[in-house]
């Protein structure tokens, strides 16, 4: 059952881990770190498809141009010129000192170029400027070439017009091919002709070249468009840049869609049904958020456990329904008296959960009188009681300065309040309990017990303590009870009140039923095999043992391998068992009995429906709860009580035994009642195996205690009674271990 509660915790607390990862925002900028990386992937294919085609183009007219230029170097100076000029380019040549010695067409060569570094295998780099009259290109230090789209656009229009100016003219008498002009004029025919829309768009640059004997060539050269190819290039631009708009809007879509469901969801798994707020899990998430955050490290801030005082009893009174809609009202009106920046949350039942921030450690507690003063005015019918229980969570520091929470851990600060609210006990005033350094030294126990718990089982630092049963007519050993003690290395002698309720909480105590079981049915085989007069002793089983479906099947295998006989173990059960999976418990003890060992009900008496319990469980012994032998003794009321007890008790074929007896009066009249076994101080403490085992020795004369021995002990009756009291197993409510 532990093993089961603990793999549940396991996988809460990994589901509240992701719940806390979990940021709605997270997802919204990978959407747009997609559509961004999206966007430059097409711009980057646009442009590398444009400089793929500018430098194919611009390496054609370097090549062009070389070609010519060689021919011009292999033959006559003059005959090269003609030659340049058949070609019908517009360029110059200057001289090594900068003189124009040769020119075809108008010198429109800017100052403003580079060198265009192609970087494609077989291609030369190129020396390229700019064109004053028409610039449609940056030509950068290195080999990077912008391209000034308004003009080219502009110049789209122009040919969309029909008309395409240039400045290139060539005679009717040269016989060439032009393959770069896109308007000719044949000057000697005066017929001009006007290439429409669909011929091509020039852009110029010029391209400087060096010759073998100093002089430069200057070169104007053209990349080419077609204008029908521009425009469906153009289109299919368009059509990406609206299908990627497309796209982007339909992500941004998604992504809004998407985060409002995150919202719609987290809304939903963080809703309270009861009271419409906030619940549980937000109160973690979200809290823990708050005071992670870098710029909260030097707030103040205060947890608190907030407790609904009476709500059980109005559920009673009125109806779960009722009860429901007044955790709703208390909850608004939390809400109420709490800032945006501050969380109040319902957490289960009767109880709610608030972070507030503070400044100052005495305001804090007038404003949670003061909410708990406002919170009593919910209903005007009735009149309410909260309790409140704080834990503060303070800045740390770090060389002087406020050092991030990175690793806070809110439930356990919030089971700190719980703590402090745990002081209320027994208590229905409203009021308000710090966690202060009691708690803290209770909290360091509670770790260092938990700590060392598995180890005290490895090393049998636990030991059985006995405490003799006798009889009150003939004083003769009838039985006895096991109890626990631990002998720390560590810690020292601990008394069962210190511990059990902690092994209660966390589960641990079944394993301590087992090693209680297990130890015994060894001492009661060692005993028999040594000749002693053994008799039943009885064993503590916890309440959460019972819920085990095989429970009864594990005892009895423990018992057989350690080889003791089944009449010899009793097993004891406390009323409070009783109000769980009662068909469990009636199941259990049926088959523990049909096994040969006998089942007690122990605390009889310190319940509400023990009459009922009675009803039902078919037992073999009845323990009267040590309170009926404490209090006044000269009230007939008491001995009414515990005579009419020990008649229903045989009545349904039970053994009676009566604990918490101190003085010979109260021994007396439990004999002329038929109480059939005494456990108390008047005879014997609880004490070791080595100890008890004079006890078997000496069954036919049995160490007795007097009530006046008990006066005139050093310590007195009252020390004696608060070490019983600080005893053993048998307060399941409070998970202390009462002796007699």
């Amino acid at each position: 059952m532990a093993k089961n509660k603990k793999i549940k915790k396991i996988k809460r607390d990994k589901r509240l881990k992701k719940i806390k990862k979990e940021r709605g925002w997270f997802s919204t900028v990978i959407y747009f770190v997609l559509i961004a990386a999206a966007a430059f992937m097409l711009v980057t294919a646009g442009f590398s498809v444009v400089d793929g085609f500018m430098i194919s183009e611009i390496h054609e007219e370097d090549e062009d141009m070389k070609f010519c230029l060689s021919v011009y170097e292999d033959i006559s100076e003059e005959e090269g010129v003609d030659i340049l000029k058949l070609k019908g380019r517009e360029f110059y040549i200057t001289d090594a000192s900068g003189k124009v010695i040769h020119e075809n067409g108008k010198n429109t060569r800017s100052e403003t170029g580079g060198v265009i570094y192609l970087d494609i295998s077989g291609y030369d780099n190129v020396d390229a400027y700019q064109d004053n009259e028409k610039n449609f290109f940056d030509f950068q230090k290195g080999n990077g070439i912008d391209i000034h789209w308004s003009d080219l656009l502009a110049e789209v229009t122009a040919v969309n017009d029909g008309f395409i100016e240039t400045s290139l003219y060539i005679d009717a008498d040269e016989k060439m091919s032009v393959d770069k002009s896109v308007r000719i004029t044949q000057a000697s025919q005066g017929l001009e002709k006007e290439i429409g829309a669909a011929e091509k768009i020039y852009m110029p640059f010029w391209i400087k070249l060096d010759l073998s004997d100093g002089s430069v060539f200057f070169g104007k050269a053209y990349v080419d468009f077609g204008v029908n190819e521009l425009a469906t290039a153009m289109v299919v631009a368009f059509a990406l840049g609206v299908l990627l708009v497309l796209i982007v809007f339909m992500m941004i879509i998604g992504t809004i869609r998407r985060a409002i469901r995150l919202k719609r969801l987290k809304d939903f798994f963080f809703n309270d049904e009861v009271t419409e707020g906030r619940n549980w899990t937000y109160f973690l998430v979200k809290g823990e958020q708050m005071l992670k955050r870098p710029w909260n490290a030097a707030k103040k801030y205060a947890v608190v456990d907030l407790k609904f005082v009476g709500y059980g009893n109005y559920c009673l009174c009125h109806s779960v329904v009722e009860g429901n809609d007044m955790l709703k009202k208390v909850m608004w009106g939390l809400k109420a008296l709490v800032t945006k920046k501050e969380i109040a949350v319902h957490r289960d039942a009767d109880k709610f959960a608030m972070l507030l921030k503070y400044d100052d450690e005495t305001a804090l507690e007038e404003r949670l009188k003061n909410i708990t003063t406002k919170l009593t005015e919910v209903d005007r019918e009735h009149v309410f009681n909260f309790q409140a229980g704080v834990c503060l969570v303070e800045p740390s520091l770090k060389n002087g300065r406020p050092k991030r929470r990175k690793n806070i851990n809110l439930e356990e600060i919030f089971n700190n309040a719980a703590m402090a609210l745990g002081k209320f006990a027994g208590s229905t005033d409203s009021g308000v309990q710090f966690f202060d350094q009691l708690l803290k030294d209770e909290q360091k126990w509670i770790e260092s017990v938990q700590a060392n718990q598995q180890k005290a089982i490895d090393n049998e630092e636990f030991v059985v303590y006995y405490q003799p049963k006798y009889s009150p007519d003939t004083g003769e050993l009838k039985g006895a009870e096991a109890l626990i003690r631990w002998q720390s290395p560590e810690f020292g002698f601990v008394p069962p009140g210190r511990i059990i309720p902690i092994f209660e909480r966390n589960g641990f105590v079944l394993n301590i039923d087992h090693y209680m079981i297990t130890h015994v049915a060894r001492d009661q085989k060692r005993w028999l095999d040594a000749g002693y007069k053994c008799v039943p002793v009885s064993v503590n089983v916890s309440r959460a043992h019972f819920i085990e479906s095989d429970l009864a099947e594990q005892i009895r295998d423990m018992v057989d391998a350690e080889g003791a006989p089944h009449e010899y173990i009793e097993i004891e059960l406390t009323e409070s068992a009783f109000f769980d999976d009662k068909n469990a418990l009636l199941n259990t003890i049926e088959r523990l009995k049909s096994y040969g060992f006998a089942v007690s009900m122990d605390d009889f008496g310190s319940g509400y429906s023990s009459l009922n319990s009675l009803k039902d469980l078919t037992l073999d012994v009845l323990k009267l709860d040590a309170e009926f032998f404490r209090g006044d003794n000269e009230s007939d009321r008491g001995q009414i009580v515990v005579s009419e007890a020990i008649k229903l008790a045989k009545c349904l074929n039970m053994r009676v035994v009566a604990e918490g007896v101190e003085i010979k009066d109260q021994v007396d009249f439990l004999a002329t009642q038929g109480c059939d076994m005494i456990q108390g101080y008047y005879f014997a403490k609880p004490m070791p195996g080595e100890d008890y085992e004079k006890k078997m020795e000496m069954a036919d004369a049995p160490s007795s205690v007097s009530s006046d021995e008990l006066t005139a002990s050093p310590r007195g009756g009252e020390a004696l009674r608060a070490e019983a009291e600080a005893g053993t197993r048998e307060g399941e409510a409070l998970g202390e271990e009462k002796e007699g």
